[in-house]
């Protein structure tokens, strides 16, 4: 297998994490408004079991790094799998609310984990020259799973079966056992047998198959990087001087994605085209059109990031983001806007968003930190990437009811002009620069 083909079948491996991700992540806007009459759920109460994966998920992207770190980047890959696998079952099967929140909870856990492990993984087995086409598959996987989530829960929803939210939800467990068996077939990250385990050899056959031409630099580099960080590893050296502006950059990509409201979107897509006048029927069509132009946007981001780069394809969303959020807000404040645009909108808020921020998001934040700390501060971006997530989900079923979505996305349209501030002024391009470059031109160019 030659080099170029090996790479791809480890990235595409561990990016299938991702696939996990967007299934899970959209699969329960086909369930969740049975999951509340069942249940007979508060909107409030109803909030939290809809968000309790999401609590998870900042609790797995807080703690992800950690066995990342200490037992290794293929492990916790494989533990990220067995606990899809458990959420999926366990869901499918839930007697009441509160073991339906505990199972979307652990699967949670393995969104959070998968956020953090999977791109660092990719990032430290890639060649600098298309990492970001590769970590990108990790969102591509993503928006694939979003998709056929969403495909999944019509077939489920127009066959007439018995308490269908169950099966919408269960048949999640098939794609994870199948991504845990393939967890098998890949190798440990070179970066960590060096940066951990000081284990060169091995590191040097694995650079062999994946990046040939450039594995004498990469370990150099590598351990030349080993040498000069020499605080412990750990979430409070990460706001040292020297690492602050890598912990920031990070931090704020990840609130700026979402704050977009994208997993608003994402997860409520159907309620929110009901509130227009949207028929059910056609408001979960919508959401398969939801999915198929996110996966068409990402297509197009990951031709794209290798060439324009990260900091142009961010632009390019931003501007979108602001046009068509002013247009969503404008279709339910303004008066005489036919119902039927408001899809067309939302396909344009996906289409800047796959583009832009999903497609940048994981590769920057696996691109800002040194090897060393690179689990931690990878833990810390999807951290902050989730709390807010969480938050989110949480309290838009009753803000939008009380006030009704306008306003909301009107304020979302607000966030996303201050992220093209953001972008124009803080955000560093490190398109076609190895991990270790990116970390020198850090330290040179931005204070540290």
């Amino acid at each position: 297998m030659s080099s170029n083909r090996y790479v791809f079948f480890i990235s595409i491996t561990a990016a299938l994490g991702g696939f996990l991700f967007g299934f899970d992540t959209a699969v329960i806007s086909g369930a969740e408004r049975a999951i509340q009459e069942v249940w007979q759920l508060s909107d409030w109460m109803h909030g939290l079991a809809i968000a309790s994966a999401l609590y998870g998920t900042v609790i797995g992207a807080l703690l992800g790094g950690i066995p990342a770190d200490k037992f290794g980047r293929k492990k916790s890959l494989l533990w990220i799998g067995i606990f899809y696998l458990i959420s999926a079952v366990g869901s499918g099967l839930a007697w009441d609310v509160t073991s339906f929140t505990m199972f979307r909870f652990i699967g949670g856990l393995g969104v959070g984990a998968s956020s953090v492990v999977a791109p660092m993984y990719i990032s430290e087995i890639a060649p600098a020259k298309n990492r970001g086409l590769l970590v990108a598959l990790y969102q591509f996987n993503i928006v694939f799973g979003i998709v056929i989530a969403y495909l999944s829960n019509f077939l489920i929803g127009t066959a007439d079966l018995p308490e269908d939210w169950r099966w919408m939800l269960a048949v999640e467990g098939i794609p994870a056992l199948i991504y845990s068996a393939m967890i098998f077939r890949i190798p440990e990250s070179p970066r960590y047998l060096i940066a951990k385990l000081n284990q060169e050899a091995e590191a040097r056959a694995i650079l062999m198959r994946t990046d040939p031409e450039g594995v004498e630099e990469a370990i150099q580099l590598a351990i030349e990087e080993e040498k000069q960080v020499k605080a412990k590893a750990g979430f409070g050296v990460l706001f040292n001087k020297k690492y602050l502006s890598s912990t920031m950059l990070a931090v704020m990509i990840a609130f700026f994605n979402q704050v977009s409201g994208i997993n608003a979107i994402i997860y409520f897509a159907p309620r929110v085209f009901e509130m227009a006048g949207i028929s059910t029927e056609n408001a979960l069509i919508s959401t398969i059109g939801i999915g198929l132009v996110n996966l068409a946007g990402t297509f197009l981001g990951l031709y794209l990031i290798d060439r324009l780069g990260r900091k142009k394809l961010m632009y390019i969303g931003s501007v979108g983001y602001i046009i068509s959020l002013s247009l969503m807000a404008y279709n339910f404040l303004g008066p005489g806007i036919p119902t039927f645009w408001l899809p067309i909108f939302v396909f344009g808020f996906i289409l800047s968003h796959a583009i832009g921020q999903g497609s940048v998001i994981w590769v920057f934040i696996s691109e800002m930190f040194p090897n060393e700390l690179r689990a931690y501060g990878q833990s810390l971006g999807s951290f902050t990437h989730w709390i807010l997530a969480a938050v989110i989900a949480n309290v838009f079923p009753f803000f939008a009811n009380q006030f009704g979505p306008g306003y909301i996305f009107a304020f979302f349209m607000l966030m996303m002009v201050w992220q093209l501030l953001w972008v124009k002024f803080k955000m560093p391009e490190t398109k076609g620069r190895s991990l270790e470059e990116i970390q020198k031109e850090l330290h040179q160019n931005y204070g540290t």
